[in-house]
């Protein structure tokens, strides 16, 4: 049952006015608003430059590329 009074916080422990439920409400709404710092354009790469070995199998020819 949905009533008008319920709202989106809840205050688990001590008193909260409803001034300090504003005061929180904004500035969590204006944290979740906040633009991220500029992202660069390229990151790297995006595999690891390493092999697992536990991946490879366990036998390549002599005359593979893959030395």
């Amino acid at each position: 049952m949905s009533t008008a009074a319920e709202s989106v916080l809840r205050v688990e422990k001590g008193l909260a006015d409803p001034e300090e439920l504003a005061a929180i409400t904004a500035v969590l709404l204006a944290r979740a608003a906040a633009q991220p710092a500029a992202v660069p354009a390229h990151r790297g790469r995006n595999t690891a430059g390493w092999r697992r070995l536990e991946r490879t199998p366990g036998f390549r020819a002599p005359h593979s590329w893959q030395g």
